[in-house]
C-alpha cells in the first residue's frame, strides 16, 4: 500500500523524546528512518525502566517501555561518532538522506563535521532539523534543556495545578512530557513544510526547534489572556479561566467533567438538572456573567450534581448535546469501545519480546494511511543491513569496522 513519505529517508541522530517523537511520526507516514545510536549504550531511554517490556513467558526483557513509546518503525544502527571512521559513515548516510534529526547541545555535532554547514555543502537538498532546549541563538542557547524545566520556565506550571489557597495548591507539571512531545510535533510540521518548499526550490534548509519556544507558543489562549490584559493568569485547578461551568464536579459515585461551551448548552444542562431558572437568572444567563459570578454559581451546581451518579449525568447530558465525560485511568482508556474501534492499541512482532503492545498513531489519511511496519528496534539491530544496502559495504568491510570498535 502506498504511503505518504515512502520516498524519503530520515537519519535520526536524536535521543530521548522530542526528536524521536518526530522521527516516529515520519516513520508512521512511511519514511525510512535510520536511528543512529551509541555502541553498547544506545538511546538514553533504553535504560529508563522499569517498567520493561515482557517476553512471551512474562519475564522482563531489556527493552524499556519508555523507549518503545517513541521509536516504532525505525532501523537501529550503532556508530561511534568520536571515531573518524564513524563520522565518515554518518556523513555518507547524510548524503543519501532527505532529512536529518538531531538534538545535540549547541555546536555538539560541529566537532564531528556533522553540522548543518558541513552536511548541506555535501547534500544541498538535506533538511536538517536541530532540536535543543533554547534554540541555536540567544543568551540561553548553550544550556541543556529538559521538559520539566521548560514547563516551569515557559509558563505552563504557573497555570497548572490547584489554586494556592486550596488544599494541594501550587504549581504542577503535566503528567507527560508535553514540552518534548509538542516540540516533536512542531518539528514534524516544520519538516513537512521544508519538504514542500524543497519541491519548488530544490534546496533543503536548517530547522531550529527549541523547547522553550514551543512551550511559550502552546500557552495559546492563556498567553493571549496575558497579552490582552498585562495580568498573568493564575492556576484554576480543573476550572476554565474563560468558561463556566467547565470543570470537574463530584457526582454521587465519583467525578465527572462538565464542559458547557456556550449559553445554549448551559440552558440544556439546567433543564436536565431540573433547575431551568438558573439559565434565566441574569447573573448566569450568558457566559461572561457566569464567569463574573463563578463563586456563586459553582457551589450551586456542585450541590445539584452530587445528588446523582456519574452514568445518569453522562446519559442525560449526552442525549441533549451537553459535553461531559468520565475521568478514566489508562486501563479504562484502552478498554473504552471508541478507543478500541479507532485502533489506538496495536501489536507488532519483536525480536526478544515475541509480540509487543504499542500505542497507535492518531493520524488518519484516506489515501496513504499510516502503516505499522516494525516494532521499536533492538540496539544495533539493523547495522549490517543499513551499511550493506544503503552504503554498499561488503560483509568484510562491516566486520572490520566492528572489530575496530567503530560499530
Amino acid at each position: 500500500m502506498e504511503t505518504a513519505l515512502s520516498h524519503l529517508r530520515v537519519l535520526d541522530l536524536s535521543r530521548v523524546l522530542a526528536g524521536p517523537w518526530c522521527g516516529q511520526n515520519l516513520a508512521d507516514l512511511g519514511a525510512e528512518v535510520i536511528k543512529v545510536e551509541r555502541p553498547g549504550a544506545g538511546d538514553d531511554t533504553r535504560t529508563w525502566g522499569p517498567p520493561w517490556i515482557k517476553d512471551e513467558n512474562g519475564a522482563d526483557t531489556r527493552e524499556a517501555a519508555y523507549f518503545m513509546a517513541a521509536n516504532r518503525g525505525k532501523k537501529s544502527i550503532t556508530v561511534d561518532l568520536s571515531r573518524p571512521e564513524g563520522q565518515d559513515l554518518v556523513r555518507d548516510l547524510a548524503c543519501r538522506s532527505d532529512i536529518l534529526l538531531e538534538n545535540y547541545k549547541l555546536g555538539g555535532l560541529a566537532q564531528y563535521g556533522l553540522d548543518y554547514a558541513t552536511l548541506s555543502a555535501l547534500n544541498p537538498r538535506l533538511i536538517y532539523c536541530s532540536i535543543t532546549g533554547f534554540g541555536q541563538t540567544g543568551p540561553y542557547s548553550p544550556r541543556a534543556g529538559y521538559d520539566f524545566i521548560l514547563q516551569g520556565m515557559g509558563g505552563l506550571m504557573s497555570v497548572t495545578g490547584e489554586r494556592d489557597d486550596r488544599p494541594g495548591g501550587g504549581p504542577q507539571k503535566v503528567g507527560v512530557a508535553v514540552a518534548d512531545l509538542f516540540t516533536g510535533m512542531y518539528a514534524t510540521v516544520a519538516v513537512l513544510g521544508a519538504l514542500a518548499w524543497r519541491e519548488r526550490s530544490g534546496r533543503g534548509q536548517h530547522i531550529d526547534m527549541a523547547l522553550l519556544d514551543t512551550q511559550v507558543a502552546m500557552m495559546a489562549n492563556m498567553g493571549m489572556n496575558y497579552l490582552a490584559t498585562d495580568t498573568p493568569p493564575g492556576r484554576s485547578g480543573n476550572a476554565h479561566p474563560n468558561i463556566v461551568p467547565y470543570q470537574v464536579f463530584a457526582a454521587s459515585d465519583g467525578e465527572i467533567i462538565l464542559a458547557t461551551g456556550n449559553d445554549g448548552q448551559f440552558a440544556r444542562f439546567c433543564e436536565v438538572a431540573s433547575h431551568p431558572e438558573l439559565a434565566r437568572d441574569e447573573r448566569f444567563a450568558r457566559n461572561p456573567d457566569r464567569v463574573r459570578h463563578r463563586a456563586v454559581l459553582v457551589p450551586m451546581l456542585a450541590d445539584i450534581i452530587v445528588q446523582r451518579p456519574k452514568q445518569w449525568w453522562s446519559d442525560a447530558l449526552e442525549a441533549v448535546g451537553v459535553p461531559c465525560g468520565a475521568i478514566n485511568d489508562l486501563a479504562q482508556v484502552f478498554a473504552d469501545p471508541q478507543v478500541r474501534h479507532r485502533g489506538m492499541r496495536v501489536e507488532l512482532p519483536h525480536p526478544t519480546a515475541g509480540t509487543v503492545p504499542l500505542i497507535g498513531s492518531p493520524m488518519r489519511l484516506s489515501e496513504t494511511p499510516v502503516q505499522y511496519r516494525s516494532a521499536p528496534p533492538t540496539l544495533g539491530q539493523h547495522t549490517d543491513e543499513v551499511l550493506r544496502e544503503v552504503l554498499g559495504l561488503d560483509p568484510g568491510a562491516v566486520q572490520a569496522l566492528r572489530d575496530g570498535g567503530v560499530l
